[in-house]
């Protein structure tokens, strides 16, 4: 993003959409910038270390993706499927093009987002084998403030890749 650009809940964007969908798909909007703006520069090696105890850039952008398949797929009132759960237990697995999957998988949730209407909001689900009680609109905003947790923890564990890298450097 610019410096003299605004954050997508400021830009008078998505005007005709309910406020909860509204809200999610800005939050989304910014964490697909933000990933680009900050993690786009990094290299296949960079992105995938871990530095300092911090889980790898990598590993962020896979557990978004695949959160927010896994979220979605709850709101829509489903239980995980087999690919889901091997996708959970392989987003520490190096390899692939987790920035483009982070991306995409964004992407993906935004449109199934714009597929919920506010009549379903108080609709009540499950989450997890423990199938813990929710709505779909708490599953709808908690794929916003979970997305934006993980962004922030990427762009974190970045900065200090590129920190390392250009101390080496000089």
């Amino acid at each position: 993003m610019a410096a003299n650009e605004v954050e997508p809940w400021l830009r008078r964007t998505h005007t005709d959409v309910d406020a909860v969908r509204r809200a999610v798909l800005h939050a989304l909007e910014l964490a697909r910038e933000d990933i680009e703006r900050w993690c786009a520069h990094l290299g296949a090696e960079e992105s995938e270390a871990s530095v300092h105890g911090l889980p790898s850039v990598a590993f962020q952008l896979r557990h978004i993706a695949c959160s927010l398949d896994r979220l979605m797929t709850y709101a829509e009132g489903h239980a995980l499927g087999a690919a889901q759960l091997a996708a959970l237990r392989s987003e520490s697995v190096s390899g692939g093009e987790p920035l483009r999957e982070c991306v995409d998988g964004i992407d993906l949730a935004i449109s199934r987002l714009m597929a919920f209407m506010p009549q379903q909001f108080a609709e009540p689900r499950t989450v997890g084998r423990a199938h813990l009680p929710t709505t779909v609109a708490g599953l709808l905003i908690h794929t916003a403030e979970h997305t934006r947790r993980h962004v922030g923890q990427a762009i974190t564990t970045a900065k200090v890749v590129v920190a390392l890298r250009d101390a080496e450097v000089s």
